[in-house]
């Protein structure tokens, strides 16, 4: 996938078999409130090989130096060799985009003085479960490991849902009562006029449309934002966290993936978690890590 489809604006990507336009995803737009409950969840920019800016995602610390994010923002054919996670809640919202002064943490130049190991870590390593620009969909395998070189303590980390946490609600009856939260740093309104960005991190509630669609089909999980009290996700939420839950959830099911639209409107798709490949891939790649 080209870089432009990973950077702070989403344009759309085609897959031919999805019938549909579907655009890497961003921010928490509609009804937000500040995630101030999931420390863990950073802001993480991407840099080529000679140590330029290429996009910026979300992701989650899963452990001390393991961060979870979306295939397509680890993906090589972006450029991206290294990357920056920065888990300060309001981690870009001083970025000056006109004058390219940094924000205070450091954004998008690097650690802040004194933050590297606590606030912030750099990465040289990135994984891609096996993400190729949409193909083979619905099964993106849009997931991502960043493996920080830094280590990060905290109280508490993302969990992972057991392996087929989801299936309990591929009926109709079982999303009468499904609730999902996302969290992310992206783009919270984007239309033809203009866009607004925070870069802080950001999460809003939605409900379940559905698990067994064309576009889903045990791959992914199509969410509903619209509606009071809702929201929605937009570009630069790729590869946070969607927790089964409330706002006080840590239980990650899914990671932020793709929307139909470029504009950030009407339904939401992340890449499942809770599956049994998805979880192997995750430990065998960690655990190579360790290994060497």
């Amino acid at each position: 996938m080209r870089k432009i489809l990973l950077a702070l604006v989403a344009i759309v990507s085609s897959s031919a078999a999805a019938l549909a336009l579907a655009a890497p995803a961003g921010a928490i737009t509609g009804d937000f409130v500040e995630d101030n409950e999931h420390p863990y969840v950073g802001l993480i920019a991407f840099y080529d090989a000679d140590g330029e800016f290429t996009h910026r995602c979300s992701g989650s610390l899963l452990t001390d130096t393991v961060v979870l994010t979306a295939g397509h923002c680890t993906d090589a054919t972006t450029g991206a060799v290294s990357a920056v996670m920065w888990l300060q809640q309001d981690a870009g919202a001083d970025f000056d985009p006109e004058t390219g002064a940094p924000a205070k943490s450091g954004y998008p130049d690097g650690c802040a003085e004194g933050t590297k190991g606590t606030l912030c870590a750099t990465s040289t390593r990135l994984f891609n479960y096996g993400f190729a620009d949409f193909a083979g969909f619905p099964d993106t395998k849009d997931a991502g490991l960043v493996i920080l070189d830094q280590s990060i303590e905290m109280p508490e980390y993302g969990q992972l849902a057991k392996v087929g946490t989801l299936d309990q609600f591929a009926t109709r009856r079982g999303q009468q009562k499904a609730t999902f939260t996302a969290s992310g740093y992206g783009l919270t309104e984007t239309n033809p006029v203009h866009t607004i960005s925070f870069r802080e991190r950001l999460m809003a509630q939605a409900t379940l449309t559905n698990l067994r669609s064309f576009n889903t089909d045990g791959f992914n999980l199509q969410t509903n934002g619209n509606g009071k009290g809702k929201g929605g996700t937009c570009s630069g939420d790729s590869g946070g966290p969607v927790y089964l839950g409330g706002f006080e959830s840590n239980l990650i099911v899914a990671v932020t993936s793709f929307g139909m639209n470029e504009w950030c409107r009407g339904t939401d798709f992340s890449y499942r978690t809770d599956t049994a490949a998805v979880q192997q891939w995750i430990e065998d790649t960690v655990g190579a890590e360790w290994d060497e």
